[in-house]
């Protein structure tokens, strides 16, 4: 469970900052940063599209951002199809989001391969290198999780400790960023036809999609990277999660100033209530 931790915690606060380009002024410890991604077994080409190109330019869109979508298995925004058992998604999440982190290593990073696109979005043609990276740690992870620890310590040993581990990361990656933009106080925007455009501006629309939560906790602050600053995040990709704290009191000012939201939950408890209330809410609506 420590491994799966401390898996969410290199994803947060390396490789996340080193996607964006925030790590490290100099380009090439960026990526080096983001390729800590691809040791731990998922793609950062896949990772690269999905958040950067995606989900920070359509936060919440139905239909566009892959966020926000789970199949048939949980509705997460009212745009999307209710089916019965929706009712009890509120209940059932918690294993499923314990098995993110299996799904993601082992099935969506195929599936957007295989398919060349991620969702409904196409995926930007891969180079020969690109192709040759995705592979070759693909079968460096699948050697160093699953062979060798077969090998050393059996079967049965080996399934019982990777589900504790990738469950433990799972549940955690998923908690910070659902509780960023999936709670009761988010939108989640039409956009306006016929144009297909969204009615708010860019900023403006951040601001009424994405939340903060615990952002008086250091070591939350310390652990996930400054993802519970996530609406700074959103506004300032770029810039470094360490500067989040300071510059947040400026934007909640200039939020109130000129009468747009700004979203923040104080406590963890209190996030996880309004995520899990708004689950409730997609499931019987």
């Amino acid at each position: 469970m420590l491994f799966g931790l401390l898996t969410a915690a290199i994803g947060f606060n390396v490789m996340h900052d080193g996607a964006h380009g925030s790590f490290s002024k100099e380009p090439k410890l960026n990526m080096l940063a983001a390729f800590t991604l691809d040791f731990l077994g998922a793609s950062s080409f896949m990772w690269n599209t999905k958040h950067n190109v995606i989900h920070h330019a359509y936060t919440n869109i139905e239909g566009v951002d892959d966020d926000i979508e789970a199949g048939i298995l949980l509705r997460m925004a009212p745009q999307q199809k209710r089916y019965g058992f929706h009712k009890y998604q509120y209940l059932y999440v918690w294993p499923l989001y314990g098995l993110l982190y299996i799904a993601w290593v082992f099935y969506t990073d195929y599936k957007k391969y295989f398919s060349s696109k991620v969702g409904n979005v196409p995926l930007k043609k891969l180079s020969v290198t690109d192709h040759f990276i995705f592979w070759s740690f693909k079968a460096f992870h699948f050697i160093l999780y699953v062979v060798l620890p077969i090998y050393t310590v059996g079967f049965w040993p080996w399934l019982i400790g990777f589900l504790f581990y990738t469950s433990s990361s799972g549940i955690i990656l998923s908690l910070v960023f659902q509780l960023a933009h999936v709670i009761e106080e988010t939108s989640f925007p039409d956009p306006v036809q016929p144009a297909n455009k969204i009615e708010d501006e860019w900023a403006i629309h951040q601001l009424k999609t994405t939340a903060n939560f615990a952002t008086k906790n250091k070591f939350i602050t310390w652990w996930v990277g400054g993802l519970n600053f996530q609406i700074e995040h959103h506004l300032f990709p770029r810039v470094s999660h360490v500067h989040y704290p300071a510059i947040s009191n400026i934007i909640k000012q200039t939020c109130a100033d000129i009468g747009v939201p700004y979203i923040e939950h104080v406590d963890m408890r209190s996030a996880i209530t309004s995520h899990l209330s708004h689950l409730k809410r997609m499931g019987e609506q």
